[in-house]
């Protein structure tokens, strides 16, 4: 059945699985000694630094294999910061960075460092200009993703490395998504990438480091990897990784463009087969294979069971599908609707019958979790019970739909066309505290306003992305005790 999460980690390329089977017999031996084993081993390593930094577009000498992309990116941040410790000990980051950036901008933080985050616009793009405005003569590093690894936008990254460049700042690119798919532009100072993303083998890390940054390697070092990743490589996985890069560049334009195509059907049939549903992420500027969307009134985490159980595996970025309840910090930068959230990245070799029965199946499946949730239809409009008499002294259960899952109304000011209403919706998870302001919604009048209580993270991102679907106006928050009050103002029919 169809796999749909190459941005976690794409299947095995068949090259892939070639060169490491092969290498397993040639390979096994240290490249570092003299002896004719160790020689054909160095032959190997060689061929794969040359392989991987043609497609990089970097010297072989300025490439080094790490254990993962993670290794990279966190060795490539601790030795540019270090190698210019006497400039500052500033770090500009996008908000959208892969985790692995933000928790090395955390640790850097955590000692005594000072971090700048560049905001992004709602279709998950920073502006060149943004880090114009943050770089300052303090700057030791600047950081920027080339594509999202979430919605798939593209960033500018050749104009953030001239305004880095003309500023003497280096810019660190996390290239993992995008590197499969062709180079990446501009005067990049440094570059990370992990082999897993584009169809090489888990537990090879790309670094490299351009000649003339200054660079320290940080923690234990060894002569090997240029001392920016000690250790033994994984020899094996190093020449079927550098192997898979170059295989999927050279089928790379074809591949992107038949993709595109099934990820352009995507993208215009869920929004017009599924009610109440945000297509987020740059229409155009945008990796080819990625598009992700997120679903009014749903569980993220049910969405996903029901589209495994029927064979599709997807990822998400909602909030109930972590461990954490936060939601995707790239969803939330975005200022996006979080709950309900798909993300679908097609591996090379979908065809059209895959993703005609992807679309086929999901809106049934999302009409049965909304049904699961007690909402009827695309709207959950009020729920019987949640008038009069739906109030804090109405005893739970005296009504029907009353409850946990139905609104609880402040005061005789709970009749239609009031003024102003009040829901408690204390102690519901996602996405049940959007479904309340939803049902409550149309008992104001026009100019009146709704106030959600809630101890739910996610309903700070999420009101506001609904009353941006909805055309309704988000008037704020404020601390109250238990939780938070999310107030919104109807100003169009709900």
């Amino acid at each position: 059945m169809p796999y749909f999460d190459t941005a976690s980690a794409a299947p095995l390329h068949p090259v892939a699985r070639q060169a490491l089977q092969a290498s397993l017999d040639e390979g096994w031996a240290d490249p570092a000694r003299l002896y004719r084993e160790g020689r054909r081993a160095r032959l190997l390593l060689d061929a794969s630094r040359e392989a991987a930094a043609e497609s990089v577009g970097c010297r072989p000498d300025e490439l080094s294999f790490t254990p993962s992309g993670t290794h990279a990116v966190h060795a490539g941040i601790a030795g540019a910061l270090a190698g210019r410790r006497r400039v500052g000990g500033h770090l500009v980051v996008s908000a959208v960075e892969h985790s692995s950036v933000l928790h090395a901008a955390e640790l850097h933080a955590a000692g005594g460092g000072l971090v700048s985050e560049a905001p992004v616009d709602r279709l998950g793009r920073v502006s060149p200009s943004s880090y114009g405005d943050l770089v300052r003569p303090d700057t030791a590093l600047a950081c920027l993703q080339s594509a999202n690894h979430e919605v798939g936008t593209v960033q500018p990254v050749a104009e953030v490395a001239g305004i880095c460049g003309a500023a003497g700042v280096p810019l660190l690119v996390d290239a993992a998504q995008s590197l499969g798919w062709g180079p990446v532009e501009g005067a990049w100072s440094v570059l990370c990438a992990s082999a897993h993303k584009w169809g090489g083998p888990a537990g090879v890390g790309l670094l490299a480091v351009r000649k003339g940054v200054r660079f320290s390697a940080q923690g234990p070092a060894d002569e090997r990897e240029s001392g920016r990743s000690p250790g033994f490589v994984n020899l094996p996985a190093v020449v079927a990784a550098a192997a898979s890069l170059r295989a999927v560049r050279a089928e790379a334009d074809a591949e992107a463009a038949r993709l595109r195509t099934l990820v352009d059907r995507l993208r215009r049939r869920v929004a017009r087969l599924v009610p109440d549903v945000e297509v987020v992420g740059h229409p155009d500027l945008r990796l080819p294979h990625l598009v992700t969307f997120s679903c009014l009134y749903v569980d993220g985490e049910t969405l996903l069971h029901e589209l495994d159980r029927a064979g599709y595996s997807v990822s998400s970025g909602s909030s109930c599908t972590s461990s954490t309840l936060t939601p995707s910090h790239v969803l939330r930068a975005m200022g996006v609707l979080s709950e309900g959230n798909v993300r679908v990245s097609l591996p090379t070799g979908t065809t059209a019958a895959d993703v005609n029965g992807f679309l086929e199946l999901l809106p049934g499946v999302v009409a049965g979790v909304r049904e699961s949730l007690g909402v009827a239809g695309a709207d959950p409009g009020p729920t019987p019970g949640s008038g009069p008499g739906s109030g804090p002294g109405s005893a739970p259960g005296s009504g029907p739909g009353s409850g946990p899952g139905s609104p609880s109304a402040s005061g005789p000011g709970s009749l239609p066309g009031t003024d102003s209403l009040e829901v408690d919706a204390l102690g519901l998870r996602c996405p049940q505290p959007v479904i309340e302001l939803a049902r409550a919604i149309g008992r104001v009048r026009v100019g009146g306003t709704v106030t959600v209580l809630s101890d739910d993270e996610v309903a700070r991102l999420d009101i506001p992305a609904w009353c941006v679907m909805r055309g309704q106006e988000y008037v704020g928050e404020s601390p109250r005790p238990g939780g938070v009050a999310y107030t919104v103002r109807r100003v169009a029919s709900a």
